[in-house]
């Protein structure tokens, strides 16, 4: 009976984790409204501003949080930087840095 019921909750979690899934990018490589393609750059800029970004797309539908008309890796790679200079490396990194010396 115990074994059971581990079975099926460890299939809920696989279930609830499979809906969070990413599905496939179909305009990925094809330019959007303006005519371009976003690259590395432009990535890591998203990123950087990534929080303020997903803020005002809760409440406008013309702000999205990434860009779907990208250049596939190059883009993503960009934007993972960019949020990871703004979370881990720059601002809030640097001042968990500083409490480990003080310790």
């Amino acid at each position: 009976m115990k074994t059971a019921r581990i079975l099926l909750a460890l299939l809920a979690v696989i279930c609830l984790f499979s809906m969070c899934a990413p599905g496939p990018n179909t305009v990925e490589k094809s330019p959007g409204t303006d005519g371009k393609v976003a690259g590395f750059w432009k990535g890591i800029w998203q990123g950087i501003i990534s929080p303020i970004t997903f803020v005002i797309s809760i409440f406008t539908k013309n702000v999205r949080f990434y860009e779907v008309h990208n250049n596939g890796f190059w883009y993503n790679l960009g934007f993972v930087l960019g949020a990871g200079l703004l979370f881990n490396g720059g601002f809030f990194g640097a001042r968990h840095s500083n409490k480990k010396k003080r310790c």
